[in-house]
Parts: C-alpha cells; sequence; structure tokens
C-alpha cells in the first residue's frame, strides 16, 4: 500500500508539472459535501474537469471520475447488451446536463448496421427516466464507418454541443489508435467528453483513458413501504466493470439508475440491501400499544386435555322451529 501511494504522488506530480508547462494549472476547491475537487481554469474560468457518478467508491476508483475532457470507452460484450450501453450512456449524460447549458444539445453519430439492429433511443423514455428532452439529442446515421468517424470528429471540435457519442460494433481497422487519438485531442481542445460505445468489441490499445465494460445486472424487486414487491421488477440495472483507468485500479460495481432522483445508487448484495431496507424504516408501520390497563400475561405451562369419546351431535331446530322463519315474509 506504501508504494502504491508513492507511486501515485509521483504520477500526481508529473501531471502538475505538465499542466504548468501548457499553461494550464490545476486547482482545488472545495465543494458542498466538504472535499476538495481538481478543477482546471480555462480562459479564466474554474470549470471542473470530472463526471462523478455519485458512487464513492467507482469515483475513487476512476480517480475521482470519469474526464470530461476526453476520450471515454464504454464497452459491451454481446450485440443484445447494446441496449444496457446505451442505458447506461444516456445515464452518464443526464448527469452531464445537470452541469451544461441548457441549449446545448448532444451529438450521437453511428452506422445504419448499429442503428438497425440496436435501434434508436425511445423519445418518451428520455424524458420519463432520464429527464432528457428529446430536443436535447441529435442524431446522425451514416453508412460507413469511416463517415461516423469523420462526424465524430468534427463534432467534438465545437463547444457548442454539450457530448458526443459515437456508437461502433465490433472492431473495424478503421477505429485505429491514430483515429482514436484524434478522438480525444478533440476532446481535450474543445473540454467536451467523446464516449465511444463498442457493442460487440475485444479490447484493443486505444488512446481513451478509461474503458468501463458494462453488462446487464438482474433488476431487484420493486420496494414498497412494506418490503419488497413479490415479482415485480425494479429499477434497471448495470454491471460496471472498470477495465481502464488513471489509477489503473480494477473495480467491479452493481449499479441502478433511480429514475426519479436522475442518480445512481450502488446494490452491493442481498445481505445489504435488506440492511439498507431496515436502516431506512427503523420502527414499524404500526407501533405497539403501550399503557394499558390489563396487558397480556406471558406464556405459562401448555397443559394438555383428556381426550374422551366423541359427543354426541345437539339438536339441531327444525326449519319451523327456527325464529327466523316465524316472522313473515316481505312482500313487494
Amino acid at each position: 500500500m506504501a508504494k502504491l501511494a508513492v507511486t501515485r504522488e509521483t504520477v500526481f506530480a508529473l501531471r502538475r508539472e505538465i499542466a504548468r508547462i501548457e499553461g494550464i494549472l490545476p486547482e482545488r476547491f472545495e465543494t458542498p459535501d466538504g472535499r476538495d475537487a481538481t478543477v482546471i481554469r480555462r480562459g479564466g474560468m474554474a470549470v471542473d474537469p470530472l463526471l462523478r457518478s455519485g458512487i464513492r467508491r467507482l469515483d475513487e476508483t476512476l480517480g475521482g471520475g470519469l474526464p470530461k475532457a476526453a476520450l471515454t470507452e464504454i464497452h459491451g460484450g454481446q450485440t443484445r447488451d447494446a441496449g444496457c450501453v446505451a442505458g447506461f450512456a444516456l445515464a452518464l449524460l443526464s448527469l452531464l446536463l445537470k452541469t451544461s447549458p441548457p441549449e446545448a444539445p448532444v451529438l450521437w453519430a453511428g452506422t445504419s448496421e448499429i442503428f438497425s439492429e440496436a435501434g434508436f433511443p425511445y423519445a418518451g423514455g428520455l424524458r420519463a427516466f432520464f429527464g432528457i428532452d428529446p430536443e436535447a439529442l441529435l442524431f446522425s446515421e451514416v453508412p460507413k464507418i469511416q463517415d461516423a468517424l469523420w462526424v465524430a470528429e468534427e463534432a467534438a471540435r465545437l463547444k457548442a454541443l454539450s457530448a458526443v457519442v459515437l456508437e461502433i460494433r465490433g472492431n473495424p481497422e478503421r477505429l485505429d489508435l491514430t483515429a482514436t487519438r484524434r478522438l480525444h485531442h478533440r476532446a481535450q481542445d474543445s473540454g467536451r467528453p467523446v464516449f465511444l460505445l463498442r457493442q460487440a468489441a475485444l479490447a484493443e490499445p486505444t488512446a481513451a483513458p478509461c474503458r468501463l465494460v458494462v453488462s446487464p445486472a438482474s433488476a431487484a424487486a420493486r420496494q414498497t413501504i412494506i418490503g419488497p414487491l413479490a415479482g415485480s421488477i425494479g429499477r434497471p440495472a448495470f454491471t460496471v466493470a472498470v477495465s481502464k483507468s488513471r489509477t489503473a485500479l480494477p473495480g467491479q460495481f452493481t449499479l441502478e439508475w433511480n429514475p426519479d432522483e436522475r442518480a445512481f445508487e450502488e446494490r452491493r448484495s442481498e445481505e445489504r440491501t435488506g440492511e439498507k431496507q431496515r436502516t431506512e424504516n427503523p420502527v414499524t408501520l404500526v407501533p405497539a400499544s403501550f399503557g394499558r390497563a390489563d396487558p397480556a400475561a406471558a406464556t405459562g405451562t401448555v397443559l394438555a386435555f383428556q381426550t374422551g369419546p366423541a359427543q354426541a351431535p345437539r339438536h339441531q331446530p327444525s326449519r319451523q322451529e327456527r325464529p327466523t322463519h316465524r316472522r313473515s315474509r316481505r312482500t313487494g
């Protein structure tokens, strides 16, 4: 642990020296929750360079969060996971747009192959689940991979956009180290993030400082005031594995997206989930009665009564003898 701390301090010292040479000295400020966060001066204005997920363990593994002015890879293991990867990217965009200008849209570029296979995000779900207006999401569908790369590179240099999303399937030859380096440099120059969504792709050398592998996780039961609702489907969940980061620390997390709060929540295990429910509801719904004059006595000795022969059934009155039938019937 001591060796790791010394190594990280050396890396941070080198980064500060590089920032001093390039003229973008990093500074620190105190956040509302009392923590210190690194900021970068661009044009005399303080800008937070990190996109924080809100999950402390994940942000610490990523070195504070995802870099905004950089290329970030989000991988899906199979083509059928395209919806999960897109949903995770939309959750990140929802967090990003909270601090972005409302007039700055997001450009989502991809090939006809990926859109015909995975489809487009549903406009109604954008607003309901992620709080993103459909007008704030622009799509660019092109037939070839080289056209999609050109659109993403040209859009990444525009400061009028909040972010650029490039969705690619597989490992095409055009998407090599040089192409990702161009995307990364354009993102650094504009100060805007570029998210590279790779469906059914293998990890390969790229210029992205961070790579996340996302797969669907089993949704937990829907929570109610009396506990989990059996047979129901709760919030969407993602399994996020950190494959590459600035800290080189591995990690795997199960995150749930809260569409009401527009925030991530970590789900560690079923035991911790039950513990969290008990913590959030420390009292019972109906308090126990107290202060009664005659409280219930403590349980004493249990006695077994002697069983005897079955008693004969008592005489049942006939139909005419029952008082009910002696009354006059209603008429009309």
